[in-house]
């Protein structure tokens, strides 16, 4: 239940993931985000780089139902790509909707990007495979 472990956790709105959650069975999504299929997107890897949910998703524990916030271009996923340190956050910060992005962020973000080993020059081969 990762998010919804900590995010909207008793909502009523949520019955549903929980009790698939609880009894195996699959539950009926209403995509948000539709990726062309030859666009490959890995969720874990952004996060283990500190990317954290609400920079693509929004605040969503704010939302009661799920809705886009940010258009799933290719340009809008290159400005993170060319300039995560304006993006980047503490590991420990992902699943913080509240985070808010400190007054030092480039200094911050810079030394993150070092530290998590984040590759700033985007190569096409790793989300069109």
């Amino acid at each position: 239940m990762t998010c919804h472990s900590q995010i909207w956790a008793s909502s009523p709105f949520l019955a549903p993931v929980r009790d698939a959650y609880q009894s195996g069975l699959p539950i009926h999504w209403t995509r948000v985000n539709d990726l062309p299929d030859f666009v490959y997107f890995d969720h874990s890897i952004h996060l283990s780089k500190g990317i954290g949910c609400a920079e693509c998703h929004g605040r969503v524990d704010r939302m009661p139902l799920m809705m886009q916030a940010q258009s799933p271009h290719m340009r809008w996923c290159l400005g993170c790509h060319r300039h995560p340190e304006k993006f980047v956050r503490p590991r420990e910060q992902v699943y913080n909707m509240a985070w808010p992005h400190p007054g030092n962020q480039i200094e911050l973000g810079a030394k993150l990007v070092k530290q998590y080993k984040i590759q700033q020059k985007p190569d096409c081969v790793v989300c069109h495979r």
